[in-house]
C-alpha cells in the first residue's frame, strides 16, 4: 500500500506542469503575431527623409563642407569643416545604419586633421558636396602618407 501512494502523487505533479506550458504557449504566440506588423517601413521612411534633408549624396574622394553646430555657453553657432571624404558614402536609395560613420580629412596649417561623424549625429547641421572626386578605392587611407601633388584627387565628370 505504501508503494502505491507515491505513484499516485507523481501523476498529480505532472498534470499541473503539463497545463502550465499550454497556458504559456498562447501568450508567447500573441506577441509574435504583433511584432511583424508593418512598423519597420514606417520607421525607415522618416529616416531617409531626415538624412536626405541634411545630407547631399557623397562618395569617397568627394570634397564636402560639413556644417557643425557648436555650443558655447548659452549660444549656439555653426562652424564649417571642409575636406575630402576618405571613408563612407551616402546614397538615398540605400540609407546607412544608425551606428555607421563617415570620415572627412583636411589639411589645417600643414597638419592633417580627420573627423569622424556619425550619419545620425545631432551636431551635423548640413553637408554639401563642393567637388566630386574620381577615385578607385572605397577607403582612401593612403592619403594619410601623402603630401603635395601626390595627395590630389582628380575631378569626376
Amino acid at each position: 500500500p505504501k508503494e502505491e501512494e507515491p505513484v499516485a502523487e507523481a501523476p498529480k505533479e505532472e498534470e499541473p506542469v503539463a497545463e502550465a506550458p499550454k497556458e504559456e504557449e498562447p501568450v508567447a504566440e500573441a506577441p509574435k503575431e504583433e511584432e511583424p506588423v508593418a512598423e519597420t517601413p514606417k520607421e525607415e521612411e522618416p529616416v531617409v527623409d531626415y538624412l536626405s534633408n541634411k545630407l547631399d549624396e557623397f562618395r569617397p574622394g568627394d570634397t564636402v563642407v560639413v556644417n557643425i553646430k557648436i555650443k558655447e555657453g548659452d549660444r549656439e553657432r555653426i562652424q564649417a569643416f571642409q575636406g575630402n571624404v576618405i571613408k563612407g558614402r551616402f546614397n538615398k536609395l540605400s540609407p546607412p545604419s544608425v551606428e555607421s560613420t563617415f570620415t572627412v580629412r583636411r589639411i589645417s596649417s600643414g597638419i592633417g586633421v580627420e573627423r569622424i561623424f556619425p550619419y545620425f549625429s545631432s551636431i551635423i547641421d548640413s553637408l554639401k558636396v563642393t567637388r566630386k572626386g574620381k577615385v578607385r578605392q572605397g577607403k582612401l587611407y593612403y592619403l594619410r602618407g601623402r603630401t603635395g601633388k601626390s595627395a590630389r584627387i582628380k575631378e569626376r565628370r
